[in-house]
């Protein structure tokens, strides 16, 4: 199957697994968790969820050569929105709800059922979204960590605006380490080491960066160890990007994608019932 036929059925599969939960969105929102919402609405209020997904294919299957795009550098974001770290952790600045909590829970999980989508991150959160509002770029960082250069395999940034309706933007990359950049960042530190060469401690004659030899249990010196920190970082390649911003209508689910990354959004206002008025 072509990728172009591929993509696009796979676009509006994960749109149809979407949908079919959608009725059951609004019994969702009858059983909040008690504290989840303030006690006085205030106006322009939503529940606003985002599902960030990665399809699974061959990036070498992937027809858009992005490798020579230029990627501007990340932007200064004082938001984090779903972040995680080397060692698995995350960080964020929203009150997210648990994902349980989502409407687009049972979404998520048949996505990751059909065996064509695995979901990187899915996020809840309430907020007044007032005229003007502009969230700014709230940080994303997820999926594998790609350890040669030091980076989460997906990253980038979302933002919200509110002008007359309400705007997502989606500002995502989706990156790669490739043979040929781990055997280029090999071949230039070997390089820069052989153009350096030791030089020596002028307290010790230890060659610089290497410890002092000591004496073993038996007396015998120990080798010396030479630090591995001057390695040359791997650049990753970039694989697909998202750069779209969208209206979004209340209560519809949208979907934002490239051959590989997808984000499903979602909003829902949410306004003070009469019996809680009463």
């Amino acid at each position: 199957m072509p990728l172009q036929t591929q993509r696009f059925h796979l676009k509006h599969t994960a749109l149809a697994l979407a949908f079919a939960t959608f009725a059951t969105g609004s019994a969702l929102a009858q059983t909040q968790p008690e504290g989840a919402l303030p006690e006085e609405i205030p106006e322009h209020y939503y529940r606003a969820e985002l599902v960030i997904l990665e399809r699974v294919i061959d990036p070498a299957l992937v027809e858009e050569k992005m490798a020579g795009k230029q990627v501007e550098p990340p932007v200064s974001s004082d938001t984090n929105l779903w972040v995680e770290g080397e060692n698995n952790t995350r960080s964020t600045d929203l009150e997210l709800v648990d994902t349980s909590e989502l409407h687009l829970n049972q979404a998520v999980q048949r996505l990751e059922r059909s065996g064509n989508y695995q979901v990187l991150a899915a996020a809840g959160w309430y907020q007044g979204f007032p005229p003007d509002y502009d969230s700014g770029p709230m940080r994303v960082a997820m999926g594998d960590w790609l350890e040669a250069a030091d980076q989460r395999e997906v990253d980038g940034y979302i933002s919200i605006e509110r002008r007359r309706y309400l705007h997502v933007g989606v500002h995502l990359n989706h990156w790669q380490v490739t043979e040929e950049a781990l055997q280029e960042a090999q071949a230039q530190t070997e390089a820069n080491a052989a153009a350096t060469g030791p030089t020596q401690d002028a307290a010790t004659g230890t060659p610089a960066g290497q410890s002092q030899p000591t004496e073993n249990d038996q007396g015998q010196p120990n080798p010396t160890t030479v630090p591995t920190d001057s390695a040359v970082p791997v650049n990753p390649e970039l694989v697909t990007w998202i750069r779209e911003t969208r209206r979004m209508r209340s209560g519809e689910i949208h979907f934002i994608d490239s051959p590989t990354i997808g984000v499903l959004v979602y909003f829902e206002p949410i306004e003070q019932t009469e019996q809680e008025e009463e």
